[in-house]
């Protein structure tokens, strides 16, 4: 399909996903990339209150 006609129908509301290879898509400026980092104990203690509160994780506290 020309991408002219692939605009053509995605801006008129047809669905232009059977033409998308989905395989090889990526969310841009998503990637993750692992760090460590150093909290004071006060820090972790206040983390780990709160994460138990909510019923998550420390990590989906840190994340948000």
């Amino acid at each position: 399909m020309k991408a002219k006609k692939f605009e053509q129908q995605f801006d008129e509301g047809f669905d232009i996903t059977a033409a998308l290879d989905l395989s090889k898509a990526r969310r841009a400026l998503q990637e993750q990339k692992r760090v460590n980092v150093d909290f004071p104990t006060w820090m972790i203690n206040s983390l780990d209150r709160e994460a138990g509160k909510l019923g998550v994780t420390r990590q989906s506290i840190i994340k948000v």
